[in-house]
């Protein structure tokens, strides 16, 4: 059994930490300073309550951080400044440089650091969700999930591959979303909406459907999308490859940033309205 740090239980870390739980491992959240809904959460998936950071980095062999990208080089400073001994998983979409900038900040510790990317929802079944891993220590953290919810796939490759498979399929799932969301917008406030809607119907099927359910799906969690946004558009500049695609990305989902904490999925055309608005409100770094 393997005590590891859930860095931090939002609906994504909560449940990796149910399926850590479910191979009989322990897995630990520090709860200093976290919402009452993040406590409810862990309690639900049986995660262990430490209170302090210090603590859950002094009694965790492995530490596993999900958070939003914006995030993660703060928590990851938070493990080396705790001189963490121990295995440091980054599982944050972010860049491959990020990731490589994050490993290079570890060197000299006491800290072996892997490079991973969530895809799928938060694991609750079998087959759902894969952990991309990269790393001289990929291996061994694949081994905690083996026969999990949670489907653990180590890349040939050094730290920033897990990103980067992370980063291109986001690229295409969110970043296509934010476009037809834009163009959606766009035939709005020309007034051809309904005429466009009528062509999609005609000549690509079951698109007026998937623009309205990308709308749906990612208000709630636009806040979160523009700053992966941001890291894509890095990876692509960074290989040498036009970012302004999902500059404009991140931008849209800026612009519904409001959704964060609404109490119910909003309404397609509220949606619509708020991106269509002047730029204003900016995505929460809350790591709740």
């Amino acid at each position: 059994m393997a005590k590891v740090g859930i860095l931090h239980p939002g609906q994504m870390g909560s449940a990796v930490g149910a399926a850590l739980r479910s191979m009989g491992h322990e897995p630990l959240w520090a709860s200093a300073g976290r919402s009452v809904d993040t406590a409810e959460r862990a309690k639900l998936d049986g995660l262990e309550e430490v209170e302090t950071l210090a603590r859950l980095f002094a009694e965790s062999s492995v530490v596993l951080s999900i958070c939003p990208p914006a995030n993660a080089r703060e928590v990851a400073k938070a493990a080396i400044d705790s001189a963490f001994a121990g295995t440091y998983v980054d599982c944050n979409a972010v860049s491959p440089d990020t990731a490589r900038s994050l490993a290079d900040d570890c060197t000299d510790t006491a800290i072996d650091f892997v490079d991973g990317g969530i895809v799928g929802p938060p694991p609750r079944s079998a087959g759902s969700t894969r952990l991309f891993l990269s790393g001289d220590h990929a291996a061994e953290v694949a081994r905690l999930f083996q026969g999990s919810p949670l489907d653990p796939i180590v890349l040939d490759g050094r730290v920033g591959a897990a990103s980067a498979l992370k980063m291109a399929y986001a690229a295409w799932t969110k970043g296509s979303a934010a476009l037809l969301l834009a163009i959606r917008a766009l035939a709005r406030r020309e007034g051809v909406e309904e005429a466009l809607l009528t062509e999609w119907d005609l000549s690509v099927n079951g698109l007026r459907e998937r623009s309205t359910g990308s709308g749906r799906f990612t208000a709630p969690k636009a806040w979160r999308f523009e700053g992966e946004m941001r890291e894509i558009a890095a990876t692509f500049e960074n290989a040498g490859l036009p970012g302004d695609f999902h500059s404009a990305a991140s931008e849209v989902y800026a612009r519904m940033a409001g959704f964060k904490n609404a109490e119910s999925i909003p309404e397609f055309d509220d949606i619509l309205e708020a991106i269509l608005a002047p730029p204003g409100t900016k995505g929460s770094s809350s790591l709740d």
